[in-house]
């Protein structure tokens, strides 16, 4: 029997980062939503992309550049199957991009929703400690000591001090706890002794 239980948590936001711009048919400031559409145009031999986004409040699109003026053959072959094909796993990748966002506004809308496939690699229930590695394979707007809590059945605070024991150590540095989860992520819990081991054990996966 291993001391260690080893689970692999993967973490999938439900809901898109939505862009705030000043939109002129509702007269301020709205949320965008990804409509899930593309838009492809081809000028010769040179291609323009977009991502359609459309207001929160009236349906009114934005049009998010992709990119403009790029010659076909410049484009990643995959890239431009999946643009004509309007790929649902492709949108949703430039969905969450947010780096190209910021690129457009300052401001936006990150949701906590999420939700999380747990698989058991290693160990079994018995164990007195759990490693939880983290697949995220989009940005989520949730904490991680949120994630944490929601997910082992603790309160928020029990998290924190199970932190400052060093029973909880995640890597990331300092106020990781504050942070949103990433790709990779490495967690480690030590449940010696603790009356709730097998609930946590049970809940971790």
């Amino acid at each position: 029997m291993s001391d260690r239980l080893s689970v692999r948590w993967t973490v999938v936001a439900r809901d898109c980062p939505r862009p705030v711009f000043a939109c002129p048919a509702c007269g301020g400031d709205r949320p965008f939503h990804p409509s899930g559409k593309l838009r492809l145009n081809a000028n010769g031999k040179r291609l323009d992309a977009w991502l359609i986004y459309k207001c929160d409040g009236c349906d009114r699109t934005w049009n998010r550049p992709i990119f403009e003026r790029r010659l076909a053959a410049d484009v990643p072959p995959g890239d431009l199957a999946a643009l004509r094909a309007g790929d649902p796993a492709f949108v949703r990748r430039l969905a969450f991009d947010l780096s190209a966002l910021r690129r457009k506004t300052p401001v936006i809308l990150q949701f906590d929703r999420v939700d999380v496939e747990k698989l058991a690699t290693g160990g079994d229930q018995g164990a007195t400690g759990v490693d939880i590695a983290l697949v995220v394979p989009h940005p989520v707007g949730l904490r991680l000591d949120r994630l944490l809590a929601a997910e082992l059945g603790l309160t928020r605070s029990r998290i924190g001090a199970l932190a400052e024991a060093g029973r909880l150590d995640v890597d990331g540095g300092g106020n990781v706890l504050k942070r949103p989860p990433r790709d990779g992520q490495s967690i480690r819990l030590d449940l010696d002794d603790m009356g709730d081991r097998q609930a946590i054990l049970a809940a971790a996966g």
